[in-house]
């Protein structure tokens, strides 16, 4: 049986040494995506995306050559006038690093950074979830990510 804990540890881990952590991205593993991975003994974690500004993607686990876990995320800037890509992706890290930092990486995170304020809010735990993320420049969404995923059994 798979151990939820060690899932959840390895899934911060591995969600701190790439996205956040600027891994090294890997060769693609479908045409035109972004993969970027991480591997831990019997742990693999590949997170594959489309896009730029706006993007969508898939984060998967796989335990022993299996796959344990899945999440599917769609992003995008809605507010141009208030942030760009870049702006928001370095609201997003310096996010994740304090969240990741609690050893966790569901919602309930509320963060202030000059360019915006982060919110995330989320249901469920690693095993069944989906959360909405935004930030917030001068009382609006600028930016907006819809997330969901959990385990995956054959």
């Amino acid at each position: 049986m798979l151990d939820i804990a060690q899932l959840n540890e390895f899934i911060v881990e591995a969600k701190a040494a790439t996205y956040v952590g600027g891994g090294v991205p890997r060769t693609p593993c479908r045409s035109g995506s972004h993969d970027i991975g991480y591997e831990s003994g019997d742990w693999h974690y590949l997170d594959s995306y489309f896009g730029g500004t706006d993007f969508a993607g898939q984060e998967v686990v796989w335990f022993a050559r299996q796959p344990v876990w899945a999440m599917n995320y769609f992003g995008r800037v809605v507010a141009p006038d208030l942030i760009d890509g870049s702006a928001a992706g370095t609201v997003i890290k310096a996010a994740l690093s304090a969240m990741y930092r609690e050893r966790r990486f569901l919602g309930g995170m509320e963060f202030d950074h000059p360019f915006g304020r982060y919110v995330d809010r989320s249901e469920g735990g690693c095993e069944r979830f989906s959360g909405h993320e935004c930030i917030m420049v001068a009382g609006r969404k600028a930016y907006v990510l819809d997330y969901r995923g959990g385990l995956v059994i054959p």
